[in-house]
């Protein structure tokens, strides 16, 4: 074989690769994997409430336990009318209401819809119940006990979503898919603190206020881990609609934590302001989550590029 044939110049020491390293190329350019074709307000909304309700019984749980009983009551019918408006999201985006019951035919411990259908249908259970039982009175030995239920259940409620995203193929979700649970839950705690800076009186909300200071500490850096995970991917969470939903969800959150510590002591309309952009702080973060995993399915680099660094 001849040296022009072999793709060398002047013998072994001038050897060159004459095919071109390959670069990354689609099928005219097209989407590799199917973008979700979930409502963004409705799923990203369905997300934000069910992490609300899921952190607010917690919080509620916490109040009844330490006398803060205002609080307590308020955060109870919170998180019920979270968890319904919720469910109402989930139904309107399935676009058939019997669909939602249907998925409660059969429990699949291995599908993370089946799964949260489940938890989704027992946790509005309780939430009703310690809702109602604290509103009328009745029954406290009951609403005591949802009131419990609830809380054990709240975190699985607030992240489960997370998983269920994580679940799919596209880029942004699947490749954070251990870290995205816990921005969920601590963006979720941010909200349902947020909640009660607005609905319990200024001498119960002391436990709000640090929680929300330690959640947006906790999700910046959750939400940094999983930008170091995604690698490159993680351009979709600083680019377009997702960057700058993402980039509002930093500065209200910081804003609502620091107001809600710093003054919502001593002061009913900086607890509320604070309280205020802690809820929107939260729903920012979630529509931006869902805006970059529609950004990344969208763009076949984010599919094929990662997979191709990780090939030996």
């Amino acid at each position: 074989m001849s040296d022009r044939m072999s793709g060398r110049k002047g013998g072994r020491r001038g050897e060159q690769l004459m095919v071109p390293r390959a670069e990354f190329e689609s099928y005219y350019g097209r989407q590799i994997i199917k973008a979700p074709s979930w409502s963004a307000l409705d799923i990203a909304g369905y997300f934000f409430l069910g992490g609300l309700a899921g952190a607010g019984s917690v919080l509620a749980a916490g109040a009844q336990l330490t006398g803060r009983t205002t609080t307590a009551a308020a955060m109870k019918v919170s998180s019920l009318a979270a968890i319904s408006l919720s469910a109402a999201a989930l139904v309107h985006d399935l676009g058939v209401p019997s669909r939602f019951p249907n998925m409660l035919r059969v429990f699949k411990p291995t599908s993370p819809m089946s799964v949260g259908s489940w938890l989704l249908a027992g946790y509005g259970s309780v939430a009703g119940a310690a809702a109602l039982t604290s509103a009328t009175g009745r029954l406290p030995r009951t609403g005591t006990a949802a009131t419990a239920t609830a809380a054990l259940l709240g975190p699985a409620v607030a992240s489960y979503t997370a998983v269920l995203a994580a679940d799919t193929a596209v880029p942004a979700w699947h490749g954070a898919h251990r870290e995205l649970p816990y921005v969920f839950v601590t963006s979720a705690t941010a909200a349902a603190s947020g909640m009660a800076l607005i609905l319990g009186p200024t001498a119960e909300t002391a436990p709000a206020r640090r929680a929300a200071t330690l959640a947006a500490a906790a999700e910046a850096v959750a939400l940094r881990a999983a930008e170091k995970r995604l690698g490159m991917v993680a351009e979709t969470y600083h680019e377009g609609r997702a960057g700058t939903l993402l980039r509002a969800a930093r500065l209200l959150t910081a804003a609502g934590a620091a107001s809600g510590l710093l003054l919502g002591h001593r002061s009913r309309p900086a607890a509320v302001a604070g309280g205020l952009a802690l809820l929107a702080g939260s729903a920012c973060t979630r529509f931006g989550v869902f805006a970059a995993g529609v950004a990344s399915a969208e763009d076949p680099r984010y599919t094929v590029v990662p997979q191709r660094r990780q090939q030996p």
